[in-house]
């Protein structure tokens, strides 16, 4: 019998790799990476398929593959029609308001493009970085913001991950010290800036305009959002709440809290970094992922 809640979830920037997309590019599913890249003037099928490290990791690049590449494993799971929640990890939040019909694609197309043009610019103005620190909690993390200064926490990701952003020296700074700061180890982030710290301010005007321009609708599911943890009820509350997310934390943490109890969720999308650390956040939800097309199997019965 289907589960009653089903949540999709939809994993942000830095969870793809070379060659992501070439166990999908003969599915019929990856047309829609070709329909996004075409909206927006990216070659995002041989970016996914063929395209270096470097390449992926820029904020642009990386922002709209990462979405496109998620809608199209979107589709060829089936599951939207039945999902009664979703949620995302940075990036990921615009992804899972369209695959709620939230923001139509083009829509989130055109948010996604101007959010990393937008980020890429500010982290040309106020340069920084981020920085994964294992076996600490809140408090510790932000105890080492204190000591060092010009870092921020960024992401609350699970038990004992915290993700820390800052300018080059700050996050240097607490990699080095991470021991004597109260953490287990420090793992540097491959990112094209500080995200979901105050070093982003500079991005908001724009992403605020291009926000300004999109229309939010009802949806076909309720979203958590990242900034407060709160279930959305209202879609006129998104254009505040994302605008937010650029230089405030994602609470992963409080996101996967506020799931109903007994939920299936599916990450739809590369890594399966969000199934793992949702499964130790909760141990009562059933966590699946889908990354390539084999993992596809492991969804009989949802659909």
């Amino acid at each position: 019998m289907p589960t009653d809640d089903l949540v999709l979830a939809f994993p942000g920037q830095g969870s793809l790799s070379p060659g992501v997309g070439a166990p999908w590019r003969d599915h019929p599913c990856f047309a829609v990476v070709g329909e996004v890249g075409a909206s927006t003037n990216t070659d995002l099928g041989r970016l996914l398929v063929d395209g270096d490290a470097d390449a992926l990791v820029a904020t642009r690049n990386a922002q709209l593959a990462t979405y496109a590449l998620s809608l199209a494993i979107l589709d060829a799971s089936g599951l939207a029609p039945r999902a009664t929640y979703a949620l995302g990890h940075s990036l990921g939040e615009y992804t899972a308001l369209v695959a709620t019909s939230i923001v139509d694609r083009d829509g989130g197309a055109r948010l996604v493009e101007a959010r990393g043009t937008a980020m890429l610019e500010a982290a040309s103005q106020a340069p920084g970085t981020m920085v994964a620190m294992i076996g600490g909690d809140e408090a510790v993390a932000a105890a080492a913001c204190e000591s060092i200064g010009d870092l921020w926490v960024a992401n609350l990701n699970g038990p004992g991950q915290v993700v820390l952003g800052g300018t080059v020296r700050a996050v240097e700074e607490a990699t080095s010290r991470a021991k004597e700061l109260g953490f287990r180890r420090a793992i540097p982030l491959r990112v094209g800036g500080a995200f979901h710290t105050p070093l982003m301010a500079s991005a908001a005007p724009a992403l605020a305009e291009a926000l300004g321009a999109t229309q939010f609708s009802a949806g076909t599911a309720r979203v958590v959002a990242n900034v407060d943890s709160n279930i959305v009820e209202q879609p006129q509350q998104w254009p505040a709440l994302l605008t937010r997310q650029l230089t405030e934390p994602v609470d992963w943490v409080g996101c996967v809290r506020a799931l109903p109890a007994g939920a299936v969720v599916v990450e739809l999308g590369a890594g399966g970094v969000l199934t793992g650390l949702t499964r130790r956040i909760r141990d009562d939800l059933d966590c699946r992922s889908v990354g390539v097309p084999e993992d596809l199997a492991a969804l009989e019965g949802l659909t």
